[in-house]
């Protein structure tokens, strides 16, 4: 029994001893190299830069009142269209005491000259009639009374639109109604029925009641880093692409380059803008966040290689060219790269070989 232990034993130990020399021997085995072979062909390579910014109508309008006062009616909602003119909500006025106060006393007044002037106008027709004033005269007194008829018709016009926001001889264009001042859809109405609302002054921009803007004219806002603005020109085209809107696209031009940079995050950023040329059988909402791909430069049916395949040495350039079996280190000059691939303008023909990524195997 202890002899067949004893076996077992010595063969468990041959066995890892065998095991052992043959991982030592695998890992002492040499490797060998090789590379991918990749042919210099031609290709139109583009250098582009993405753009974040958002969709905007060029003009958006804020509608005030012209007056103060409270909403009584609202007649539109947000994403209705509207014209120029249209009636979008009706206040109800709230008089100032003392505007009110003085517009009722002008009135009373106006009532007291009238009364004043029909009179003196009643003895002078008497006067008249009997040959006993001249007609000079006669003209005068009644001058005088037409013009307290139409100062009394002034005052309580003008008591009316204290008190009611409109007068009976220009209901029409009453001050109480809030219209649109251009064309357009509706994107926001901030106030309610029964909010208060002040007309814009010197020392207040007013209450918005609505913001209008023509939806067919958009553009793209957007920042464009500064090692990348001196290549761009106003004019030049752009595809925006917008999030929320999947695998659909709009072609832009851009108008306008900001002469000024901003800091974003520490980095120095230029504004640009780019005109939409917006698809009418698409809604496109304001304020969407979108993608601008501006081709800061291209180079078509160019000869190219893999950024991969460079080897950089100073201020030189180099590949591995295959010269019969080896690969032979020469010097090339490059232009555009999109960083994929890189344009290559001397140093290599078409068809030529180059050594791309190690490979490594056992022999």
């Amino acid at each position: 029994m202890k002899k067949i232990v004893k076996y077992i034993v010595f063969a468990l130990i041959g066995v890892l001893f065998v095991g052992t020399f043959i991982f030592l021997f695998k890992k002492s085995k040499p490797e060998t190299e090789s590379f991918q072979e990749i042919e210099v062909g031609l290709q139109s390579i583009r250098k582009t830069t993405i753009v974040t910014g958002k969709i905007e109508p060029r003009n958006e309008v804020n509608i005030k009142p012209q007056i103060n006062g409270i909403i009584s009616e609202l007649y539109k909602e947000a994403g209705q269209t509207v014209k120029e003119g249209e009636v979008i909500a009706r206040l109800k006025v709230i008089p100032d005491m003392n505007s009110l106060s003085s517009a009722q006393s002008r009135v009373r007044l106006a009532e007291i000259n009238l009364a004043q002037a029909r009179t003196d106008l009643d003895r002078e027709k008497v006067l008249y009639d009997k040959n006993l004033v001249s007609a000079e005269e006669y003209d005068r007194v009644r001058q005088a009374f037409h013009q307290a008829e139409e100062e009394m018709s002034a005052a309580k016009e003008s008591l009316e639109v204290i008190r009611d926001g409109v007068s009976k001889s220009n209901e029409t264009g009453s001050s109480t109604l809030v219209r649109s001042t251009i064309s357009g859809l509706i994107l926001d109405i901030p106030v309610k029925v029964g909010n208060s609302v002040i007309q814009a002054n010197t020392m207040n921009e007013g209450t918005t009641v609505a913001s209008v803007a023509n939806m067919n004219d958009l553009i793209f806002d957007g920042n464009i880093d500064e090692t990348e603005v001196g290549s761009i020109t106003e004019g030049m085209g752009v595809t925006i692409t917008i999030g929320a809107l999947q695998d659909y696209s709009l072609d832009a031009t851009i108008e306008y380059i900001s002469p000024k940079a901003v800091e974003v995050n520490g980095a120095n950023q230029f504004e640009i803008k780019a005109a939409i040329r917006a698809d009418s059988g698409k809604m496109i909402r304001s304020g969407y966040s979108a993608n601008a791909e501006i081709v800061l430069a291209r180079a078509d049916s160019v000869l190219s290689v893999p950024e991969s395949t460079l080897e950089f040495s100073g201020d030189s350039t180099f590949v591995y060219r295959k010269e019969g079996g080896t690969f032979e280190k020469v010097p090339v000059s490059t232009g555009i790269s999109n960083g994929i691939n890189i344009e290559i303008t001397g140093g290599l023909d078409k068809g030529d070989i180059v050594r791309g990524n190690r490979i490594i195997k056992e022999k």
